[in-house]
């Protein structure tokens, strides 16, 4: 009879101890959690030294001084995700500060109200650029070091409006949120073989101070909005930063070890839904 042999795995313990999570969108866009911001705080809580990034400086530096305050590690860096200039800046406070990158969350993004007539053509190369590009300048940035180091883990949000019809018409915005799958997908396959893994996160509808300056304009009221999205979920309510922050810090992690490629839908099984 073979010996019993315990499953392999991470002893228990904090997940991501003694790395480092580079966070690109970690303030948020009002009072409250939104998923950067969840995501920074979370990934310190599992051990990481965080370097978080905003182009809203003072908000990047609310999320630090919420880690320090804790007494885990942080910096914050005032960035623009869409420069090329901006981006290296921030890695190259990130390396100066900790001397390493393990983790890459990109969390950037905005929304558009409007189908392809509505739209107009600055909007479009505005979301495109904000929610596409962006990933790709901040992916080639980081995975020369990355690839230096021989690992990292990048994580990449997404959203289900990506992959399917969610009852708004802001087609700029799922068209960019599809390209981000592709290209995640694209970064994965290329260098699962230097230890690099990278993987998205589609949030559904979710509770954030983002839907209440960039969302609800579609409803009558916030009030109406947050009743209508709640409705929508077949749980019955909206999930929150934290749930998205959750399955950055298992992506991220040697738990996910195997993950690659994957785009991790956090939406309460609306994608699942055909009404």
């Amino acid at each position: 009879m073979t010996a019993f042999q315990p499953p392999r795995g991470n002893a228990p313990g904090p997940q991501l101890e003694g790395r480092v999570a580079l966070v690109f969108g970690a303030g948020s866009a009002g009072d409250g959690w939104g998923n950067g911001k969840a995501s920074a705080v979370a990934y310190a809580r599992a051990g990481a030294r965080v370097v978080a990034v905003d182009v809203d400086g003072d908000a990047a530096a609310v999320t630090r001084d919420i880690i320090r305050g804790e007494g885990l590690e942080a910096i914050s860096v005032a960035a623009d995700v869409t420069r090329l200039a901006d981006v290296q800046q921030a890695v190259g406070q990130a390396l100066a500060a900790f001397g390493r990158i393990d983790v890459l969350h990109n969390n950037v993004g905005i929304t558009s109200q409007g189908g392809p007539i509505e739209t107009t053509e600055d909007t479009w190369d505005r979301v495109m650029t904000v929610n596409a590009k962006s990933m790709f300048l901040t992916c080639k940035c980081v995975l020369p070091v990355m690839l230096e180091q021989g690992s990292g883990a990048i994580v990449n949000i997404g959203a289900l409006g990506g992959v399917r019809w969610t009852g708004y018409a802001y087609c700029a915005y799922a068209a960019s949120k599809g390209a981000v799958n592709s290209f995640t997908q694209s970064v994965a396959l290329q260098y699962a073989a230097q230890g690099i893994r990278a993987n998205c996160i589609l949030p559904g509808v979710m509770d954030t101070p983002h839907i209440y300056s960039q969302i609800s304009g579609f409803y009558a009221s916030p009030d109406d909005m947050v009743a209508a999205r709640n409705k929508l979920s077949p749980t019955g309510r909206m999930g929150d930063g934290w749930d998205v922050a959750n399955a950055a810090v298992f992506l991220a992690s040697d738990q996910a070890r195997y993950i690659n490629g994957v785009e991790l839908l956090v939406d309460g099984g609306l994608h699942a839904r055909c009404n």
